[in-house]
C-alpha cells in the first residue's frame, strides 16, 4: 500500500493572482480521498524537519539565512515569491516529507509526496518557487546512511533539473536525468548525467518514443537500487509554463512507463509532483491524481 505525504501547510497562500496554484496540494488530497484512491490511513503529516540532512546538501549558511529569512532582496526575487515565515516552514517540512515518505518506500515499495519536486534549489541558492531540493536532500541521506549504493533521479518536469545537476555533479552515487523542453525555463541549464532537451510542440508520440528509448538503457546502465521520479505535470500542452504539448493521457501512459519499470525490477520508488500550471485547476488535478492512481494499482 502506497504512503503519502501531505500537510496543511503545502497550502500556504500567497498574494491573490500569484501565477503558481497552490491550491492544487489541498485539492489534490481531497480528490484522492473523495473517489477512494487512497484511505486517510494512508496521508500522513511530515514531522519536525532534519536540519542534518537538509545541511548535507545545501550549505550551512544558507540554510541559516533561510530560517533567520535573511535573504537578499535580488535572491528572493529568484525564488518567484515573497520570503515569510510561513513559507520557510513550508519547504522545510516538503522536504522532510520527500525524507520520511523515502524511508516508507525502502520497505514497501513506493511513497509520494503531494509537494515537492523543488528541483531548482541549488546548494547555496533557491530560483523558480524552489528553496529547498527535496529529492536531493532523501537522496544523499540515503547514501551517507549506507541504505542505498546507486541512486537514479527520473526528472521528468517540463523544465530542466538544473539545482539538481549543480548538486550532484562529479557524485558517481547520485545519476541525474532530466528529459524537458529544450527551450523552457532554465534558460541557461546545468549538465546532468543524462539532459535530452526536446523541441517545442513535442507531442505523445515522440516523447514516449524518447522515453521508451532511454529508461530500460538508463536502468540497465545504473543499476540503481533507489529511483526518485519527479512527475512534473506541465508537459501537458495546455500549461502555460511549458512549451510541449502532451494530450493528458500522454502524461498518463509516462507516468505508467517509470512506474512499471520500478515495479518489475523491485526497485523502490520515492514521487515527488513537481510542476503543474493549466490554467484550469481540473486539468491540473486529473494528471496528478492519474500519477497516483498508477501508484495504487501497483502496490496495492
Amino acid at each position: 500500500m502506497i504512503r503519502i505525504a501531505y500537510h496543511p501547510i503545502y497550502k500556504h497562500p500567497l498574494p491573490l493572482g500569484h501565477r503558481f496554484p497552490m491550491q492544487k496540494y489541498e485539492l489534490l488530497h481531497r480528490q484522492l480521498l473523495h473517489e477512494g484512491t487512497c484511505e486517510p490511513e494512508q496521508f500522513f503529516a511530515p514531522g519536525q524537519p532534519d536540519l542534518k540532512a537538509i545541511e548535507a546538501v545545501h550549505d550551512p549558511q544558507y540554510v541559516n539565512d533561510l530560517l533567520n529569512q535573511n535573504i537578499e532582496a535580488r535572491a528572493a526575487r529568484k525564488v518567484g515569491f515573497p520570503m515569510s515565515e510561513k513559507l520557510i516552514e513550508r519547504e522545510f517540512t516538503i522536504a522532510q516529507g520527500t525524507l520520511e515518505a523515502t524511508a516508507y518506500a525502502l520497505q514497501h515499495g513506493c511513497a509520494l509526496n503531494i509537494a515537492g519536486g523543488t528541483h531548482h534549489a541549488f546548494k547555496a541558492s533557491g530560483e523558480a518557487f524552489c528553496l529547498l531540493n527535496d529529492q536531493a536532500i532523501a537522496a544523499r541521506n540515503l547514501i551517507s546512511t549506507q541504505k542505498a549504493k546507486q541512486i537514479l533521479i527520473i526528472d521528468l518536469d517540463v523544465h530542466q533539473g538544473n539545482g539538481t545537476a549543480e548538486i550532484f555533479d562529479g557524485d558517481d552515487t547520485v545519476f541525474t536525468f532530466s528529459m524537458h523542453g529544450a527551450h523552457n525555463y532554465p534558460f541557461r541549464k546545468e549538465k546532468s548525467d543524462l539532459d535530452i532537451g526536446l523541441p517545442n510542440g513535442t507531442k505523445d508520440q515522440e516523447y514516449l518514443e524518447v522515453l521508451a528509448f532511454h529508461l530500460p538503457r538508463l536502468l540497465d546502465k545504473v543499476k540503481p537500487d533507489f529511483i526518485f521520479y519527479l512527475s512534473g505535470v506541465d508537459i501537458l500542452a495546455t500549461d502555460k509554463l511549458g512549451k510541449l504539448s502532451c494530450t493528458m493521457e500522454g502524461c498518463k501512459t509516462r507516468d505508467r512507463m517509470v512506474l512499471d519499470a520500478c515495479y518489475q525490477r523491485e526497485i523502490p520508488v520515492q514521487i515527488s509532483m513537481g510542476g503543474g500550471y493549466s490554467p484550469d485547476i481540473k486539468i491540473i488535478l486529473e494528471a496528478h491524481a492519474n500519477t497516483y492512481r498508477l501508484a495504487h494499482q501497483f502496490w496495492n
